[in-house]
């Protein structure tokens, strides 16, 4: 299974927005706490969260909470990161687990030392501090799902029928 995990997350709108994803993408969310903003639905639905039901996600009071126990592949997206993720190959024999930080410090520097051989950089302008992080997740899932063959996901359009663009 793939799994997004989310390292104290402070923009309900970007959360909002990778929920979305790990729905659609069939991933399972991992929430750590402190979170900058409240779960209740009326704040999802603020984020235009119109997936939760079919949502698996977790929420955890602290790194280590969330890490004891877990097996297989962990991949940590940093802008520390000295390869870059196109570098990464996904072992889809195991759980993945891609870890990406908060949006204003990113992932805590204790938890980076220890994995640094799992440390992944997107490439971008060398004077740019940071891309948005629902961006950075949206990148990274799109690049494991592609590696590993993008599972039982639909590659044609089923709700509104293959041949709608042939209607016109």
């Amino acid at each position: 299974m793939i799994h997004i995990v989310l390292y104290e997350p402070e923009i309900p709108q970007n959360t909002g927005n990778i929920m979305r994803t790990c729905s659609v993408f069939k991933m399972k969310l991992h929430l750590i706490e402190p979170l900058g903003f409240s779960l209740d639905e009326k704040h999802l639905k603020r984020c235009g969260l119109d997936y939760i039901e079919e949502l698996d996600y977790t929420v955890y009071p602290n790194w280590d909470a969330f890490y004891e126990g877990k097996e297989g592949q962990f991949v940590y997206f940093t802008r520390y990161g000295l390869k870059s993720f196109a570098e990464c190959v996904f072992d889809p024999e195991q759980d993945i687990y891609m870890v990406f930080g908060k949006e204003s410090t990113g992932i805590d520097k204790l938890i980076l030392k220890g994995h640094l051989d799992e440390c992944y950089r997107i490439p971008m302008r060398s004077d740019a501090r940071s891309l948005n992080l629902s961006n950075c997740v949206a990148i990274g899932a799109y690049e494991c799902l592609r590696q590993i063959g993008f599972n039982d996901l639909s590659d044609r359009e089923v709700i509104k029928g293959e041949d709608f663009l042939l209607k016109c």
